[in-house]
Order: structure tokens, then sequence, then C-alpha cells
């Protein structure tokens, strides 16, 4: 067969390959990346598979819009410069959601209508990794300066996005985080077998060099006052994430070797960075784990867990699992969460769906001992979904420490939006306006802070979009891309 027409029938000669993932008695054993490399070759042949759609959903099913189909022509044709350039024209971090995102594109790809879908996520994956191998990727600086000053508040994926673009075009940056290091809950809440911390620090560095100015271990409310942050800038962006844990308020919650998940992944990552020794009270070493939590944030739990040699580890969920298949409401290009084996599970550990916990059993010194559960079964109740225990189904596990991963509530800088008097909406999250802007006139708000608990690409497009907005603020204008601006009008469905 000629090879023009042998690529245009790729996706039907190539299966979809996704990243191998190393065995699971070498990776329990370190904090490395849990996936191998695939060659670069067979990567080529994934990209193969590609369609280059007319109407290329996974462009419009992504926060960011990536432009898939012609990075995805640009690895196949080996042109990595190309790529990186045009990848980075809608993302800044695209190692990132190479291996954090859930992969919304993906899910949209027109080959998943009847075939696999194409390994969207891997291929960029390749593209930036290659690039930087390559000496592709560089700083930017700017070509001229504006004279203006921006402060950011947090270093996570909206605020690092944020900083950078607007660094580019001549802003004064400089970025305030609490902890002694950038990156936020990437540093702090990601566990290095999912990113390792070279991959952040390089980008770090690269801002760094591109002139944003990082100021660690300052809490703004406590060390610096807002107020003298808003009289020294001409703009405050708020980007503090949304890590205020969700509560389990039952008997027993107050007993000792009872966590937030937050607390625990910091705390095992400041191990794993050689900042903090290992804690006999923070550590799973030897003990019977209960983790409450079905989430991603509960399967890093698990995962740590095990890596520190824990006895056991089971993990609850309160909701039914998901579909095995694509529920007929939810029909493609939908996005939609099917049933999978997880990974953590595969690690060690066993989890238990339709579990409520109603109490923690502790001992005379006031540890965490045991809890008691029941089993739930979802019913509607007029016309809403319930969950009913199940009549005599109460349980009784052996828990040495529980770690609760119940999600996130809004933002924990209380400080600042007591302070500023920020308005809040009902959910808890910072108010703002179609524009970015919170209460305080010239103070703007991006990512989970306003958003709630979200995904790291929805962090990502929010801090370009209120770069944009910042610049268009003080400016009347700016050519900064917002990925936003039409992001509800241009899909024409349902997200």
């Amino acid at each position: 067969m000629p090879k023009d027409n042998e690529e245009k029938i790729s996706f039907l000669l190539y299966k979809r390959e996704d990243l191998p993932l190393r065995p699971v008695q070498e990776r329990i054993k370190d904090w490395k990346e849990i996936y191998r490399r695939l060659p670069e070759e067979k990567v080529r042949l994934q990209s193969e598979r590609c369609m280059a759609c007319g109407v290329p959903f996974c462009h419009y099913a992504c926060p960011l819009g990536n432009h898939t189909p012609k990075i995805n022509q640009f690895f196949r044709e080996g042109k990595i410069k190309e790529a990186i350039d045009l990848l980075h024209q809608t993302n800044n971090f695209p190692e990132f959601t190479g291996l954090l995102c859930p992969a919304l594109c993906e899910k949209s790809c027109v080959l998943g209508l009847d075939n696999e879908s194409v390994t969207i996520r891997q291929i960029e994956l390749s593209v930036v990794e290659k690039a930087w191998a390559r000496g592709y990727i560089k700083p930017k600086k700017p070509c001229k300066e504006n004279e203006k000053s921006i402060a950011i508040i947090g270093s996570g994926p909206a605020g690092l996005t944020a900083a950078q673009q607007l660094r580019r075009i001549g802003y004064d940056v400089t970025i305030f985080e609490r902890t002694d290091k950038p990156g936020g809950f990437l540093r702090y809440g990601i566990p290095d077998f999912k990113l390792e911390k070279h991959i952040l620090d390089r980008r770090i560095s690269q801002m760094e060099e591109e002139g944003v100015i990082f100021k660690c271990g300052i809490e703004i409310g406590s060390d610096i006052k807002p107020d003298e942050i808003l009289e020294k800038f001409d703009a405050v962006i708020l980007a503090c994430g949304s890590n205020k844990p969700r509560d389990l308020d039952i008997q027993g919650k107050n007993l000792k070797g009872i966590y937030y998940a937050t607390d625990y992944l910091s705390y095992a990552n400041q191990v794993v960075a050689g900042k903090i020794k290992e804690s006999d009270a923070l550590s799973a070493k030897n003990k019977n784990i209960i983790i409450i939590g079905g989430g991603d944030t509960g399967a890093d739990c698990l995962s740590t867990a095990v890596r520190q040699g824990a006895k056991s580890v089971i993990q609850f969920e309160l909701f039914p699992p998901p579909p095995e298949t694509r529920p007929e409401e939810k029909p493609w290009p939908l996005y939609v969460r099917t049933l999978s084996h997880p990974i953590s599970i595969e690690e060690g550990g066993i989890q238990f769906f339709r579990i409520n916990t109603k109490r923690f059993i502790g001992n005379s010194k006031g540890e965490v001992i045991a809890l008691e559960a029941t089993r739930v079964v979802p019913v509607q109740e007029k016309g809403k979904l319930a969950l009913v225990e199940v009549p005599n189904s109460v349980m009784e596990f052996p828990a040495d420490m529980v770690i609760l991963a119940l999600g996130f509530t809004g933002p924990a800088t209380k400080n600042i939006i007591d302070e500023l008097r920020l308005e809040l909406t009902k959910w808890g999250t910072v108010k703002t306006d179609d524009n970015g802007m919170t209460s305080i006139p010239g103070v703007f708000a991006a990512g989970d802070m306003v958003r709630g608990q979200s995904l790291i690409v929805w962090a990502i497009a929010e801090g370009r979009k209120i770069a944009h907005e910042v610049d268009k603020y003080i400016f009347g204008n700016s050519k900064l891309q917002n990925p936003l601006a039409d992001y509800f009008t241009k899909i024409p469905f349902e997200l």
C-alpha cells in the first residue's frame, strides 16, 4: 500500500497504545514517576492515528484550545520545534497537563465514536520532553518594559500561568507564596510518583530567568497586610487555590490519628524532598490505614501509604462506582467518567463503594483504633437521588490512622478574604465579574479560588484569561489570548 494511503487509514492499522506502567513491585519501592515513556517511533505511530478531522472536537473540548491535529502532524513529521511552538501558543506548561490532566480532549476525539481515541496527552508530553532535551524551550524575556507592576498571591498553576503571560509583555511581576518554594499544590499536594519536582523546578527557573520575582515564606494577611500590596502594585491577582478541606463532622472526629489528605500529602512530599524527617505520627508505616474519599486525592493517599509501608490500606467511596461503558444520557463528545481499574488499587489496597462512615472509635489514650460504617444504596426520593442505609449492614474496621480525602470547599486564605472584605459566592468561592475582578477594584482572582476544586487544565486556562483581563484593565486592551472568551459558545453541547 502506498505510504500516503497508509497514513490516511493509520487509525485502522494501529491500535491505541498508552504509556506503559512500571512493574508494581518496582514502582512501590520508590517515589519516581510510575510511567515509562514509549520510544519515539511508537509515539509517532500513535500520532498517525489522528484523522485531522474537519471539525476537531478535541480542540473544542479543551479549555485551552490546543491545536491538537496540527500538533500531531508536526510530531508525526518530526518537527518538534514547530510542535512545541504551537503548543506553547495555548498552553504554558504542557508537561503539567501531560502528566496530570484527565484529557478532556481524548473523550471528545472523533475516533472515539467507534474506536479508541488518539493518545493526545501522551503525544503532547512527548513533544514537550523532546523540546526540553533539544534546547527548544528557553526563557522569553520581554522586548520592552511597560513600567507597570503586578502582585500575584499564590504560585499554583493559575498563578504561574498569569505571571508568565504578564511578564512576557513587560510587566514587573512578583509572586507571593506562603510556603518555602513555589508551586503551590503542584509541589506539596501532588506526589512525586505523579509529578517529579524537577519538572516543576525547571519551569520555575525559566520564569526566574524571564524576570518573575518569587517571594516565598510570606503569608499575606500576617507577614504583609493586603493594603500594603494594594498600594505598591498596579493590580493584584489572587490565585490561592481551593484548599479548605471538606470535614466529616461525626462522633470521634477529634481523635488522634485522623488527618486531612492535604496535611498527609504535604508531609509526605516534604519527607521525599528531604525537608523534614519521617514522623511516626503522620507516617503510614506498619499501620492499618483507612482513606475516606474515592477521588484522585484519595488514590494519591493510598499509593503514598503503600510506599510508606502500611500494613493495610482500605479506601471508602460513598457513591456507587461509575458505569463500565458510556451511558446513553452522556453521548459522545461529552466527557464521561467510566469505571477503570485504579492504578493505586493495583499497587496494594482495597476499595469499597457505597460505604458511609458513621463514627470513629477510640481507646483510653484518645487515639483512633477503628471506625463504624454502613452500606448505602442509591434510591430516587421525590425526583432526587438519595443514599439510603442498608438495614443491618453495620461494619467495624480496625484503623490506626484515618485520612479524610473528601474534597475541598473553597479557599482557606481567611486573612486575605477578611481583610479585603471580599464578596463570596454561596459556595464559599471568591465572587468575580465577567472580567475576573473581585468586589475590590484592581483585585482579580483566578483558578480554583473562583471555580472551586477543578482540573489543572482549567487553572492554566484561567491564568491565561486573567492575564488578558488585567492587561486590558490597565491599558484598555490586550493582545494576550483569552482561551475562555468564547469557550461556552463555541461548543454546541454541555460539558
